[in-house]
Protein backbone atom coordinates (compact mmCIF):
# COMPACT_ATOMS: atom_id res chain seq x y z
CA UNK A 1 0.00 0.00 0.00
CA UNK A 2 1.16 3.51 -0.75
CA UNK A 3 0.23 7.02 0.28
CA UNK A 4 -1.74 7.30 -2.96
CA UNK A 5 -4.16 4.50 -2.08
CA UNK A 6 -7.79 5.49 -1.60
CA UNK A 7 -10.42 4.36 0.89
CA UNK A 8 -13.59 3.06 -0.73
CA UNK A 9 -16.83 1.69 0.64
CA UNK A 10 -19.41 -0.11 -1.45
CA UNK A 11 -21.78 -3.06 -1.33
CA UNK A 12 -20.74 -6.35 -2.91
CA UNK A 13 -23.36 -9.07 -3.13
CA UNK A 14 -25.35 -7.49 -0.32
CA UNK A 15 -22.42 -6.97 2.05
CA UNK A 16 -20.76 -3.64 2.75
CA UNK A 17 -17.05 -3.59 2.00
CA UNK A 18 -14.58 -0.91 3.10
CA UNK A 19 -11.05 -1.23 1.77
CA UNK A 20 -7.97 0.78 0.88
CA UNK A 21 -7.26 0.37 -2.84
CA UNK A 22 -4.63 1.39 -5.34
CA UNK A 23 -6.24 3.96 -7.68
CA UNK A 24 -5.25 1.95 -10.76
CA UNK A 25 -6.59 -1.44 -9.62
CA UNK A 26 -9.39 -2.73 -11.82
CA UNK A 27 -12.67 -3.83 -10.34
CA UNK A 28 -12.23 -7.44 -11.50
CA UNK A 29 -8.74 -7.63 -9.96
CA UNK A 30 -10.09 -6.18 -6.70
CA UNK A 31 -12.97 -8.65 -6.62
CA UNK A 32 -10.72 -11.61 -7.35
CA UNK A 33 -7.53 -10.74 -5.48
CA UNK A 34 -8.78 -8.74 -2.51
CA UNK A 35 -12.23 -10.21 -1.91
CA UNK A 36 -11.68 -13.76 -3.18
CA UNK A 37 -14.67 -13.60 -5.54
CA UNK A 38 -13.17 -15.56 -8.42
CA UNK A 39 -16.33 -16.18 -10.48
CA UNK A 40 -15.61 -13.23 -12.75
CA UNK A 41 -12.62 -14.01 -14.90
CA UNK A 42 -9.84 -11.96 -16.44
CA UNK A 43 -9.71 -12.69 -20.14
CA UNK A 44 -8.68 -10.10 -22.68
CA UNK A 45 -8.28 -7.14 -20.29
CA UNK A 46 -9.64 -4.91 -23.09
CA UNK A 47 -13.38 -5.23 -22.46
CA UNK A 48 -14.16 -7.32 -25.50
CA UNK A 49 -14.44 -10.91 -24.20
CA UNK A 50 -17.04 -10.45 -21.44
CA UNK A 51 -15.41 -12.87 -18.99
CA UNK A 52 -15.20 -10.11 -16.35
CA UNK A 53 -18.87 -9.07 -16.59
CA UNK A 54 -20.45 -7.93 -13.31
CA UNK A 55 -23.36 -5.65 -12.38
CA UNK A 56 -22.74 -2.20 -10.94
CA UNK A 57 -25.82 -0.35 -9.76
CA UNK A 58 -27.97 -2.78 -11.74
CA UNK A 59 -26.13 -2.38 -15.07
CA UNK A 60 -23.71 -4.92 -16.51
CA UNK A 61 -20.18 -3.60 -16.93
CA UNK A 62 -16.78 -4.98 -17.84
CA UNK A 63 -14.85 -5.33 -14.61
CA UNK A 64 -11.54 -5.03 -16.46
CA UNK A 65 -12.46 -1.56 -17.75
CA UNK A 66 -13.74 -0.16 -14.45
CA UNK A 67 -11.49 0.86 -11.61
CA UNK A 68 -12.36 -0.35 -8.13
CA UNK A 69 -12.28 3.26 -6.86
CA UNK A 70 -15.08 4.12 -9.31
CA UNK A 71 -17.37 1.84 -7.29
CA UNK A 72 -17.16 3.92 -4.12
CA UNK A 73 -20.76 4.13 -2.91
CA UNK A 74 -22.01 1.70 -5.55
CA UNK A 75 -23.69 -1.70 -5.42
CA UNK A 76 -21.76 -4.48 -7.15
CA UNK A 77 -23.15 -7.91 -7.92
CA UNK A 78 -20.98 -10.78 -9.08
CA UNK A 79 -21.99 -14.21 -10.32
CA UNK A 80 -21.52 -15.47 -6.75
CA UNK A 81 -24.17 -13.04 -5.50
CA UNK A 82 -26.54 -13.77 -8.37
CA UNK A 83 -26.14 -17.50 -7.72
CA UNK A 84 -26.52 -17.27 -3.95
CA UNK A 85 -29.71 -15.22 -4.31
CA UNK A 86 -31.18 -17.79 -6.72
CA UNK A 87 -31.73 -15.09 -9.34
CA UNK A 88 -30.01 -17.10 -12.07
CA UNK A 89 -30.69 -20.64 -10.86
CA UNK A 90 -32.88 -21.41 -13.87
CA UNK A 91 -30.21 -20.12 -16.27
CA UNK A 92 -27.53 -22.16 -14.54
CA UNK A 93 -29.68 -25.30 -14.76
CA UNK A 94 -30.49 -24.67 -18.43
CA UNK A 95 -26.80 -24.13 -19.26
CA UNK A 96 -26.01 -27.47 -17.64
CA UNK A 97 -28.95 -29.36 -19.17
CA UNK A 98 -28.32 -28.05 -22.68
CA UNK A 99 -24.54 -28.46 -22.61
CA UNK A 100 -24.11 -24.70 -22.90
CA UNK A 101 -20.86 -24.78 -20.98
CA UNK A 102 -17.70 -26.71 -21.39
CA UNK A 103 -14.63 -25.16 -19.80
CA UNK A 104 -16.84 -22.70 -17.87
CA UNK A 105 -14.54 -19.70 -18.34
CA UNK A 106 -17.14 -17.56 -20.14
CA UNK A 107 -20.14 -18.92 -18.27
CA UNK A 108 -20.39 -16.38 -15.40
CA UNK A 109 -20.27 -13.43 -17.80
CA UNK A 110 -22.59 -15.15 -20.24
CA UNK A 111 -25.17 -15.86 -17.51
CA UNK A 112 -24.92 -12.31 -16.18
CA UNK A 113 -25.51 -10.90 -19.68
CA UNK A 114 -28.37 -13.34 -20.30
CA UNK A 115 -30.04 -12.37 -17.02
CA UNK A 116 -29.94 -8.72 -18.05
CA UNK A 117 -31.67 -9.60 -21.32
CA UNK A 118 -34.32 -11.75 -19.65
CA UNK A 119 -35.07 -9.26 -16.87
CA UNK A 120 -37.53 -7.46 -19.16
CA UNK A 121 -39.84 -10.48 -19.00
CA UNK A 122 -40.21 -10.72 -22.77
CA UNK A 123 -39.23 -13.68 -24.90
CA UNK A 124 -36.44 -12.45 -27.17
CA UNK A 125 -35.88 -13.92 -30.60
CA UNK A 126 -32.81 -16.04 -31.24
CA UNK A 127 -31.34 -13.08 -33.16
CA UNK A 128 -31.96 -10.78 -30.17
CA UNK A 129 -30.27 -13.29 -27.89
CA UNK A 130 -27.29 -13.50 -30.25
CA UNK A 131 -27.05 -9.73 -30.37
CA UNK A 132 -27.24 -9.34 -26.60
CA UNK A 133 -24.54 -11.90 -25.84
CA UNK A 134 -22.33 -10.82 -28.74
CA UNK A 135 -19.96 -9.09 -26.31
CA UNK A 136 -19.26 -12.37 -24.55
CA UNK A 137 -16.86 -14.75 -26.25
CA UNK A 138 -17.05 -18.51 -25.89
CA UNK A 139 -14.27 -20.56 -27.39
CA UNK A 140 -15.77 -23.99 -26.64
CA UNK A 141 -19.48 -24.38 -27.31
CA UNK A 142 -20.14 -22.71 -30.64
CA UNK A 143 -22.98 -20.61 -29.12
CA UNK A 144 -25.91 -22.74 -30.33
CA UNK A 145 -26.33 -24.49 -26.98
CA UNK A 146 -25.99 -21.16 -25.14
CA UNK A 147 -28.72 -19.60 -27.27
CA UNK A 148 -30.88 -22.71 -26.77
CA UNK A 149 -30.48 -22.44 -22.99
CA UNK A 150 -31.31 -18.72 -22.86
CA UNK A 151 -34.29 -19.18 -25.17
CA UNK A 152 -35.61 -22.07 -23.06
CA UNK A 153 -35.41 -20.01 -19.87
CA UNK A 154 -37.11 -17.03 -21.54
CA UNK A 155 -39.96 -19.27 -22.66
CA UNK A 156 -40.17 -20.97 -19.26
CA UNK A 157 -40.26 -17.63 -17.42
CA UNK A 158 -42.92 -16.30 -19.80
CA UNK A 159 -45.03 -19.42 -19.26
CA UNK A 160 -44.66 -19.17 -15.51
CA UNK A 161 -45.84 -15.57 -15.63
CA UNK A 162 -49.18 -16.45 -17.25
Amino acid sequence: MSNLDLDITFTVNGEQVSERVEPRKTLVDFLRDDLGLTGSHVGCEHGVCGACTVRVNGEIVRGCLMLAVQCDGATVETIEGLSDSGEVADLQAAFEQRNALQCGFCTPGMITAAQELLASGTVPSRDEIREHISGNYCRCTGYHAIIDAIEAVAQQRAGAGK
